[in-house]
């Protein structure tokens, strides 16, 4: 019963406040931003955004892109989602992990059947910033690898006086 009460003050909190207090500090979230999610210790995380870079191996332009979480963003041919990234504390070896979900449009506009509307999923896992190698997407034209992670913060030193 506590546990629902608590996520029901939760959802109200959401829709009444477009701000979300995350350690101290006030974050902004945007309209279509998903909600932030509860974490183990009781805290709640703001929605990331991933920077990944992108090899086209053909014309060989390297792209960064930032991707939203959980919002699809198109490179090529390629759809790609990240659905969670997160980067360890600045007091332990820096490491980057996103979780992503790549779909290849043109690989499905090959195939026939009922399904021939869905995309091809050509990578889902795990990418680490340090070791692309480690777990890599693998594609006759496209190279994927992720960069940084960051978060929905507001500028800092604005309004202060």
């Amino acid at each position: 019963m506590m546990t629902t009460l608590k996520n029901s003050f939760y959802l109200l909190g959401l829709l009444l406040l477009p701000q979300l207090s995350v350690a101290g500090q006030t974050v902004d979230l945007p309209e279509n931003a998903p909600a932030p999610v509860e974490n183990v210790d009781g805290q709640f995380q703001p929605p990331t955004i991933t920077r990944i870079r992108a090899l086209d191996k053909i014309t060989a332009r390297i792209t960064e892109l930032d991707l939203p979480q959980d919002q699809a963003v198109e490179f090529g041919t390629l759809v790609i989602k990240a659905r969670t990234c997160r980067s360890r504390p600045p007091e332990e070896t820096p490491e980057t992990f996103a979780f992503l979900e790549i779909d290849d449009r043109a690989r499905s506009s090959g195939r026939s059947g009922a399904n021939s509307d869905a995309d091809a999923r050509v990578f889902t896992g795990w990418m680490m910033a340090s070791s692309p190698a480690l777990n890599a997407m693998e594609h006759p034209v496209y190279d994927v690898w992720v960069i940084a992670c960051t978060t929905n913060s507001p500028v800092q030193g604005e309004g202060n006086e």
